[in-house]
């Protein structure tokens, strides 16, 4: 037993250096995502009032993707598939609110499991926050989390794993600074980090800071606040990004930001684009987002290729060398063979079943905690997150896909609109010619064929969906 134990002791001085040399070289990641951006709803994208100097400048200095999809029309969905570059509805993430399965894998779990530190801050929204929830970040791979289970405004209640904690501060600059604060305190650990951090900005109802509203002075009331959310963001992406070169980690960091779904009506930009935030048109999916990563992309680049946010995890398990890692039946790709090339013909699916959103009210919610846990008084179960492991049963139809679909193929995108009744309707754009989608080619199609199919590879996605869901990716 003593040979054994020396032996061992050996073999781990031995592949010690190795790990550390191994931790020094994988970068660190991390992902900052807007709540309701639309993809006009920036300076670099040609805004006429709006103030994003911090935007823009990564934008020019880095990876800037510029045709960018969310993975769903709404936000909690879109969240899901940054976790696990999988169609939401491939774990029941139908709309806001829905919590996420735990049997789910996601980038944090993966990155963790191969000695990556991870933290969570702000935005959640994929389940409850609280301790007995089956779906908070902790459940899903964070190590540490300081996260609320909705959008959430200036001096916010927050947990801490679990924990609710009062905070003062602008929304989106708390996150950013309990972010580098705890990027901070792990710096010297000779680890790589993952930190997620998830504005609650530019959701309604719109409440900036004075010194962001007053940047906006000449603007009426409702779009003094609306730009002044986006501009407090800015700041605080910029605390991060500034945050991250005094500390000397910015050169291997991929800084990564994006938008949870496309533009608010009325206030937001959806620079031309048919539809807002909720639809499957253009203008409810696009959204900005760019990455920098100085070591591997030291010169800006513009990506034209059609991307999602399904992609996000598998890019960052390659650039992490962990592509063997990957969950099974993703929808997302790595974009590293694509940036710096030609755009490439792509196919990806959308799918906005008909559910209700479940009812998240983050501030209720978290005074409610906060004042149980002072009084030491239980809190109702928060049924759906208590739940979130449970398949359907029944299991859904396999032959019935209702909700608004739809499935790029290149320049191509084909629209499936099922009805409650089951009655289908089809609409058919050519994006290259008409990114509006306002001239519908169903009845005008040339080749029929080809339509044909794009109609049986989008139903063979589909029924690959419905499998998912009920539960097939998680039998052995």
């Amino acid at each position: 037993m003593p040979r054994l134990i020396l032996s061992l002791l050996a073999l781990l001085l031995a592949i010690g250096p190795f790990l550390t040399s191994l931790w020094a070289s994988s970068p660190n990641v991390v992902l900052v995502m807007a709540d309701d951006q639309g993809i006009g709803d920036m300076g670099y994208m040609g805004h006429p009032n709006l103030l994003t100097p911090h935007f823009d400048e990564a934008s020019r200095a880095g990876v800037r993707f510029d045709s960018f999809y969310a993975a769903a029309p709404v936000c909690s969905p879109t969240r899901a598939s940054v976790l696990t570059g999988r169609n939401p509805n491939r774990m029941g993430v139908f709309k806001w609110g829905y919590p996420m399965r735990p049997q789910e894998l996601t980038i944090a779990e993966i990155l963790k499991d191969h000695g990556y530190q991870t933290g969570h801050f702000g935005k959640w929204h994929l389940g409850s926050v609280r301790s007995d929830s089956l779906a908070h970040p902790g459940i899903n791979g964070f190590d540490h989390w300081v996260s609320a289970p909705n959008f959430y405004d200036n001096d916010p209640i927050l947990s801490h794993q679990g924990k609710a904690v009062k905070h003062e501060g602008e929304s989106s600059m708390l996150a950013a600074e309990l972010a580098m604060e705890w990027i901070g305190s792990i710096r010297d650990d000779s680890k790589p980090f993952l930190a997620v951090v998830w504005f609650g900005s530019p959701h309604a109802p719109h409440r900036a800071s004075p010194e962001d509203e007053q940047l906006y002075a000449d603007q009426p009331k409702a779009l003094r606040h609306f730009f002044g959310e986006i501009s407090g963001m800015d700041r605080a992406f910029g605390r991060i990004r500034n945050g991250l070169k005094r500390l000397g980690l910015r050169n291997n960091t991929v800084l990564w930001y994006c938008s949870d779904n496309g533009a608010l009506p009325k206030v937001g930009s959806t620079y031309g684009y048919r539809g807002h935030k909720a639809s499957v048109y253009e203008g409810g999916l696009r959204v900005p987002a760019f990455l920098e990563w100085p070591t591997r992309f030291p010169q800006s680049v513009a990506v034209s290729t059609r991307c999602s946010t399904n992609d996000i995890l598998p890019t960052v398990l390659e650039m992490a060398g962990l592509s063997d890692f990957a969950p099974e039946h993703l929808d997302g790709v790595s974009l590293m063979p694509w940036i710096g090339r030609q755009a490439v013909k792509r196919h990806m699916g959308f799918w906005d079943r008909p559910e209700k959103g479940i009812l998240t009210p983050s501030a209720v919610w978290m005074k409610a905690l906060l004042e149980a846990q002072r009084n030491g008084n239980p809190l109702q179960a928060d049924t759906p997150s208590l739940h979130a492991n449970q398949l359907p049963s029944p299991p859904y139809m396999r032959d019935s896909f209702p909700g608004h679909s739809a499935w790029l193929d290149g320049d191509f995108k084909l629209h499936r609109i099922e009805s409650a009744t089951s009655d289908i309707r089809w609409e058919l754009y050519d994006l290259g010619k008409d990114p509006a989608e306002r001239m519908d080619l169903w009845n005008k199609r040339k080749n029929l064929e080809e339509v044909h199919h794009m109609q049986q590879d989008m139903r063979s996605w589909l029924a690959s969906v419905v499998a998912s869901l009920n539960g097939e990716d998680y039998t052995p």
